[in-house]
């Protein structure tokens, strides 16, 4: 994990060291400016700092303190996350994960997290955790750091455990053109919750059928359409 964050940070550095400064000149502008700024690098800090929490404070202690008041998982239903957490007892170790890919809002107010976990009894897996900023322009008017807290998050075991990326890759919806969500309905007899940035270039929803299948979508938008960014199909619950 620490070779895949000093990767991550490198990359950075680099990709301003060739565009020449530009992009730091256009972070400073907007930040004069007022106007938000996408930053995935944020959610790798939020990433960590959300596994650092689990490993030193309990697993289900960070979910907790991690999520918004009507962030929802699937458990496995899809539920109130901080319902079903309320009173849960933290593992005696808790899971272990690490971000993979990143997606994020033009305006840098949402975004979602595709990674990899290990528990300690060996199972690995794959989770997605969708994160959104608290409360962006009153804590900015304040001078306060930035928060973030999940809106969704669920994990699934893999037989064969996810190749650790070279960097953390990440992408940027465009600012360009007047993106108009579109409507994702409900499965019939079915439950949906989501959501999308203030600028509408980030949608997610998450479905569940009267027959119990599961599934995840997150749109970005590229400047002339919506692309599916995580498309995830969880099967029915099993007993």
């Amino acid at each position: 994990m620490k070779k895949l964050a000093a990767a991550f940070a490198m990359s950075l550095l680099l990709a301003g060291c060739a565009s020449g400064g530009s992009s730091s000149e256009r972070e400073r502008f907007f930040r004069a400016a007022g106007k938000p700024v996408a930053n995935p690098s944020a959610l790798v800090k939020a990433e960590l700092a959300f596994a650092r929490l689990a490993r030193e404070e309990g697993q289900w202690t960070a979910f907790r303190e991690t999520a918004t008041a009507d962030a929802v998982m699937f458990v496995p239903n899809l539920s109130s996350a901080q319902v079903w957490l309320k009173g849960k007892a933290d593992p005696a170790q808790a899971v272990d994960w690490q971000p993979h890919k990143i997606h994020m809002s033009c305006d840098g107010i949402m975004g979602v997290v595709t990674g990899a976990w290990q528990a300690a009894n060996g199972s690995t897996g794959s989770f997605v955790t969708i994160w959104e900023k608290q409360d962006a322009r009153e804590r900015r008017l304040r001078g306060q750091e930035e928060e973030w807290k999940w809106v969704f998050d669920h994990g699934v075991p893999v037989d064969t455990p996810l190749p650790e990326p070279d960097f953390v890759e990440t992408e940027v919806a465009s600012c360009k053109g007047g993106p108009v969500p579109p409507n994702i309905p409900a499965p019939e007899n079915g439950k949906k919750i989501g959501g999308q940035s203030l600028d509408k270039t980030f949608q997610w929803s998450a479905t569940q059928a009267a027959d119990g299948k599961r599934g995840l979508t997150v749109l970005l938008w590229n400047g002339e359409a919506y692309r599916p960014v995580v498309d995830e199909d969880f099967g029915v619950p099993q007993p």
